[in-house]
């Protein structure tokens, strides 16, 4: 081999073994930074003592469950007052807040036309007394002709045929008389609706009570023959009112006649009226795809600071409890997270065998029906019977519960 090409094959060989401790050097420290990832990958779940609970201790106390609902101050009883008849209004006697009677006159219309019917109503009723007397004469005469005449036939004195006309002319007489009767019966009729309308001329307070509104004046046509337009709105007691309010759906089940309430209007800031549930009415009512139910209270208005048609917010007392054991109601919506794999932050190839998945968690789902309660530092699950709410507490009626206690409302991550 020549002598030239032996060196350069000794150069070759020299350089690689000069390179070979730098490769090796590059593979320790890829070794060193695998390492290091994999501790700061693993170090936070490996520190379990980073969570900080926040609790709450359980009390015993008072508990009073209540259902907020809106509505207007009605009075008890509201009339309106129409006329059934058409015409013009001579007088008009009472005007808006004037306390009125039963029986007590409010209007008049225009009585010319009503009197004169009145008056023709009479007259046809003499005629048809005047009638009937005449037909009642005629009958008398007509009968005895017909018994003497019968008295004759039956002696043979007359002829059949002048018997039979006499029958004739006594029976029309007693149909005249039936008929005059009917007329009399007819005229009677007549002139009590004639009185009649005379009388609603006068329209008058159907109940004890206080004009609420006056729509009409004298002189002004009243036009009832479509329909009968409202002339007065009158109240009865406005010592005594009713609170209608408008319940949700998602309350109406707690909601009972006799339950105590308190309402305010906007008219006395700062004041509540007390009120009673007296009805809780079946009809729903639905007002943008949202249903409720109308509740009326019954309101003593003696001071009469209330007037019809104010806006009230009552609050309603539909359950209450004495010296019961309360929970906050956080406690029941807590659960301890849980522990999963997170397989989506794990490497792969020879990364993935040296650095594991990390574990993660996600939120718990609480049952309701139990609460973790902090015992000498670490979270117990205590089953319990849950009562009624308020929003913000709970009645526990069953449960392995005591005053003091501490219950967990939620934690914190202290660990990072």
């Amino acid at each position: 081999m020549p002598s030239q090409s032996r060196d350069e094959i000794e150069h070759v060989l020299s350089s690689a073994k000069s390179r070979r401790p730098w490769r090796l050097w590059a593979l320790g420290a890829g070794a060193l930074v695998i390492a290091v990832g994999a501790w700061v990958w693993l170090a936070p779940s490996r520190d379990s003592t980073g969570t900080s609970y926040i609790t709450q201790a359980v009390t015993r106390g008072d508990l009073t469950v209540t259902v907020t609902a809106t509505g207007t101050v009605q009075p008890t009883t509201e009339v309106e007052v129409s006329s059934e008849l058409s015409g013009t209004l001579a007088s008009i006697d009472v005007d808006y807040n004037d306390e009125v009677t039963v029986g007590e006159v409010l209007a008049r219309l225009d009585d010319t036309k009503f009197k004169a019917q009145v008056a023709n109503a009479e007259a046809a009723l003499a005629a048809a007394k005047a009638q009937l007397a005449q037909a009642e004469a005629t009958q008398k005469e007509a009968t005895a002709l017909y018994e003497t005449q019968a008295e004759l036939d039956r002696r043979g004195v007359s002829t059949h045929s002048t018997f039979v006309t006499y029958i004739a002319q006594r029976d029309r007489a007693v149909a005249a008389v039936q008929a005059a009767k009917a007329s009399l019966t007819l005229a009677e009729a007549n002139l009590a609706l004639e009185k009649d309308d005379l009388e609603k001329s006068v329209i008058r307070s159907p109940i004890n009570g206080v004009v609420l509104d006056r729509n009409v004046s004298a002189g002004q046509i009243v036009a009832a023959s479509l329909s009968a337009p409202t002339l007065f709105t009158l109240a009865e007691d406005l010592r005594r009112m009713q609170l209608l309010v408008d319940i949700d759906e998602a309350d109406i089940g707690q909601v009972a006649v006799g339950n105590d309430a308190t309402f305010t209007v906007d008219a006395y800031s700062g004041r509540s009226f007390p009120a009673t549930i007296t009805q809780v009415r079946y009809a729903p009512e639905t007002t943008d795809d949202v249903v409720t139910y109308k509740g009326v209270l019954a309101v003593d208005n003696a001071d009469l600071l209330l007037r019809p048609g104010m806006t009230a917010t009552a609050t309603i007392t539909v359950d209450e409890a004495k010296d019961a054991l309360l929970i906050p109601n956080a406690a029941l919506r807590y659960a301890p997270p849980q522990e999963v794999e997170d397989a989506g932050n794990g490497a792969s190839g020879l990364i993935g065998l040296v650095i594991p998945s990390r574990p993660g968690s996600e939120s718990g789902t609480a049952s309701g029906k139990s609460v973790w309660v902090l015992r000498d530092g670490t979270p117990v699950e205590v089953a319990v019977t849950p009562g009624a709410t308020n929003g913000k507490f709970t009645i526990v009626t069953a449960g392995d519960l005591a005053v003091g206690d501490q219950v967990i409302t939620d934690q914190r991550d202290t660990s990072r």
